[in-house]
């Protein structure tokens, strides 16, 4: 178990877990400088071959810390091709929770997400979906399972089950 201090001592602090489903071992280094670089420490992956792909990585990340880290951390890998991850941050007391997930194939995914991590919908993307499928540009199921992510989890079940009895690593912050 890592400890460090941060000297944003007023933000409130919350926890949550990053996924790396998939990374080629090239990337694996940047990664690890990437989320080191936004919880402000150093990060040593347990890096476990992926069975769902030839050739790439798999870890997992127990952190606390600032809230808005997840964010911050999504910002710092989304894009990089080949790479695919989850992050959640859990509510607080003064936030929502949220997850993150990215595939090259589809982007960043962005949700809210309630005490029991249900994602929750704003009213006006729901309006939204109602509109585009009441002018005939696609249906109200699809836009649903986007609002839900559900492509995302479509293209991340077999990384997630590949993962399954994975060890999971814990990283503090001191707030």
């Amino acid at each position: 178990m890592t400890t460090y201090s941060s000297t944003a001592s007023s933000r409130p602090a919350s926890r949550g877990v990053l996924y790396v489903h998939s990374a080629p071992s090239a990337l694996c280094p940047h990664v690890e400088w990437a989320v080191g670089g936004v919880l402000g420490t150093s990060v040593s992956l347990d890096w476990t071959p992926q069975p769902a792909q030839a050739g790439t990585y798999r870890a997992e990340l127990s952190w606390s810390g600032a809230v808005g880290s997840a964010a911050a951390v999504a910002s710092a890998l989304k894009g990089w091709q080949h790479l695919r991850f989850e992050i959640t941050e859990e509510p607080t007391s003064g936030s929502e929770g949220v997850r993150f997930s990215y595939t090259p194939e589809l982007g960043v995914f962005h949700a809210v997400t309630g005490l029991y991590g249900d994602i929750m919908i704003p009213e006006d993307r729901l309006k939204a979906a109602v509109v585009k499928a009441a002018l005939g540009e696609t249906t109200l199921l699809l836009e649903v399972d986007k609002l839900l992510g559900k492509p995302w989890d479509d293209e991340l079940e077999t990384f997630r089950h590949a993962g399954e009895g994975a060890p999971v690593r814990w990283l503090h912050q001191v707030v």
